[in-house]
């Protein structure tokens, strides 16, 4: 028994001294300063990193802490949000189910979601199952996420605000990432398996891999024990965030999972659905994913050569130095995430961090590939740094001008009480702007705790402030008709929605 033991051992040092020798040299010798480095700078407290590479984990760590000011350390086990990287799941898990003849990714949605609606029933009637996951519905980029993110909305009464919902361009004629489009996939669950979405993920691809730390729904992560916490940097300095809670909207984005969680889904997908020799997804439902349905436009890279830019189910398709790049990238409160794929190379690559406010998250995993691929380092971190400390200068200045307008109360069309009042959106319902001292609050009916506060900066244009940092800071205008407040056109941060909301002034 001792020697079985001494050989396995033995055996074991050896495929790690074999793996190590194999790994290009910014990963043995300068990753660690590379990251540790990035933390400092970004105010990161904590990430955790896998490299799979030709069927093996050879490198799963953690950095930093779980918390920021706490003294738990990040590992290998430690979950993070993974955000839009849920996709990938959703998408492949129905992409299971069409291999397994249970339904067929060409099937109408309405096959299964009688009632499904959209602003054009033509279109709802068209629309299929891939549709719904290669974003091509003909919405604009997060075109209703500040309705649907995090808002108190059930599935429900988001199914049916999406159904009013009036696209920006015409059925399959534009990409446009929509987040609304996963959570209708997450209903034919039910109908095709008799699970729900997150039943059939555990049980289906999770429990399978080994995956036995991930969790399906946002609502589990804080009674996890080893969790990292949410942060973010928007707006001042790092503070911890609440959690995101988004079930309501969980296919596009609840999950929860770990850098060896996720180290073992990678190791599947690059073996087509085979992990330690077994098989335990088809080969041809992982290969479906990876067929280009959505032109994203043309293909850009500051160094490499990279010449388009494609959606599969799921995920993001490219060209990079001649070879195929399968990935995402995941974003929610207080976490950004990455998951890349060269699969000739047989090469993945997961980056994990807690907090919302950073570009090193996609800067390593850059750097980590062109190390494989033996192409120069180029300090993508460096790079990434600059100009987002670049552009935040430029905002920083813009609203310290803003603000100095505000300082000297410029006359506006109306008296502010005039402002005040109750305002009502079509598809979102009601925000509230009542007047406080000599500012106006709003406050937003399914956000409840959220609020801004909006202050003069002449005639019709005031500055909303977010409470929370991630809804950013925003001028919005006011339209005034015969001598009377109309409504008022309400934005929020890029990294919620870009489009606008007209709330009309009711009362």
């Amino acid at each position: 028994m001792k020697n079985k033991v001494f050989i396995l051992l033995l055996s074991l040092l050896c495929v790690s001294a074999y793996a190590q020798s194999k790994l290009p040299v910014f990963v043995t010798d300068s990753l660690d300063t590379y990251v540790n480095r990035a933390m400092k700078q970004w105010q990161i407290p904590g990430v955790a990193v896998g490299i799979v590479k030709d069927g093996k984990a050879v490198l799963l760590k953690g950095y930093g802490v779980r918390e920021a000011g706490k003294p738990e350390k990040v590992d290998v086990n430690t979950l993070f949000m993974i955000g839009s990287n849920t996709k990938a799941f959703t998408a492949t898990a129905l992409a299971i189910l069409d291999a397994e003849k249970k339904l067929s990714l060409n099937d109408p949605v309405q096959k299964w979601l009688p009632d499904f609606k959209l602003y054009d029933p033509w279109v709802a009637k068209e629309a299929m199952i891939a549709d719904l996951l290669c974003h091509r519905l003909g919405f604009e980029t997060f075109q209703g996420d500040f309705m649907f993110f995090d808002s108190d909305l059930n599935t429900q009464e988001m199914m049916e605000r999406f159904g009013k919902l009036k696209p920006m361009y015409g059925f399959r004629t534009k990409w446009g990432y929509t987040n609304a489009a996963f959570m209708v996939a997450g209903q034919i669950f039910p109908k095709a398996t008799g699970k729900t979405w997150g039943d059939y993920l555990a049980e289906g691809i999770f429990k399978p891999l080994g995956m036995n730390s991930t969790l399906a729904l946002s609502s589990a992560i804080a009674s996890a024990s080893n969790k990292a916490a949410a942060h973010t940097s928007m707006g001042g300095p790092l503070r911890k965030i609440a959690y995101g809670q988004l079930d309501a909207l969980s296919p596009a984005g609840s999950i929860s999972s770990s850098v060896s969680d996720m180290s073992r889904w990678v190791m599947a997908l690059l073996d087509t659905g085979k992990l330690d020799g077994k098989r335990v997804m088809p080969a041809e439902a992982i290969l479906e994913t990876r067929v280009p349905r959505t032109i994203m436009g043309n293909g850009w890279h500051m160094f490499n050569k990279k010449l388009f830019e494609l959606y599969g189910l799921g995920w993001d398709i490219h060209d990079y130095e001649g070879r195929k790049f399968v990935g995402h990238t995941g974003g929610v409160n207080g976490f950004v995430t990455s998951v890349a794929m060269i699969p000739e190379e047989r090469l993945g690559i997961i980056v994990l961090t807690n907090t919302d406010s950073n570009g090193f998250f996609e800067a390593l995993r850059n750097e980590i590939q062109d190390a494989f691929l033996g192409l120069p380092y180029r300090n993508y971190d460096g790079i990434y740094y600059k100009h987002t400390t670049a552009r935040t200068a430029r905002e920083e200045l813009l609203i310290k001008q803003q603000r100095d307008t505000i300082a000297t109360k410029p006359r506006t069309d109306l008296p502010l009480p005039a402002f005040a009042g109750t305002y009502k959106h079509e598809l979102y319902g009601n925000m509230t702007m009542t007047l406080e001292g000599n500012k106006l609050v709003a406050r937003f009916e399914h956000h409840k705790g959220r609020f801004a506060n909006v202050e003069a900066l002449g005639k019709n244009r005031f500055l909303a402030t977010f409470n929370e940092a991630l809804y950013g800071t925003k001028v919005w205008p006011f339209t005034i008709e015969g001598g009377k407040v109309k409504s008022v056109k309400v934005t929020v941060s890029d990294f919620v929605e870009f489009t606008p909301y007209e709330f009309v002034k009711v009362k």
